[in-house]
């Protein structure tokens, strides 16, 4: 009687594991708008960092020395996700490349919500010699804009100075070691796009 009784629970525990979705297997465009998507791993607002994990299709938490990794500093200014079918030059420490990064200028959204977004800038950052980039991105939807009219790296310079030198000192403070990470620079939308291409697999 226990051995068709766990047969049975096992089988229902597979089951509900294959339900979950694979965020890492989404298309890079959306199917009905054609526009880009990301998937939200850490909310805006928050200090604690998570990462997808394909293998076992789940949202965990980053950490060092057996405790969870938090950022020392601000929460995130907006909601750090993953463009899905991207993935970036291999590093030492991803020696399989990640997929690529976005910030994208939102209110906080929920881990594994999925939106469709309008690049606006490429952030470029050099951590401890290991270059990374950052799309920047707002909502594709104008309702969930906090930045109206902000659809360009060029509107976002002129009509919010501001956003530039906040990210950057954002950034900085965020490496694993004071003074770690550096701005090597940004790119304007169209350059992000073509970044976003080439990082197609």
């Amino acid at each position: 009687m226990r051995l068709p009784l766990l047969s049975l629970l096992l089988g229902t525990l597979n089951l509900l594991c294959s339900c979950r979705t694979d965020y890492a297997d989404l298309p890079t465009f959306s199917t009905e708008h054609h526009l880009l998507q990301a998937v939200v791993e850490i909310p805006a607002g928050t200090n604690h960092i998570q990462q997808y994990d394909p293998t076992t299709r789940t949202f965990r938490k980053v950490q060092r020395a057996g405790t969870d990794r938090m950022v020392e500093f601000l929460p995130y200014p907006g909601n750090l996700a993953f463009v899905p079918g991207t993935h970036t030059t291999p590093t030492k420490r991803h020696p399989h490349g990640q997929p690529l990064a976005a910030l994208i200028l939102a209110e906080s959204q929920s881990t594994g919500t999925v939106l469709e977004i309008l690049p606006v800038a490429l952030l470029r950052l050099d951590e401890g010699g290991i270059p990374r980039q950052v799309l920047l991105a707002v909502p594709a939807r104008p309702s969930l804009r906090i930045l109206p009219g902000a659809t360009t790296w060029a509107a976002i310079q002129r009509d919010y100075p501001h956003v530039r030198p906040m990210l950057e000192q954002w950034f900085r403070q965020t490496g694993t070691a004071a003074g770690s990470v550096r701005v090597a620079g940004w790119k304007d939308e169209q350059f992000a796009q073509q970044q976003v291409q080439e990082a197609r697999y």
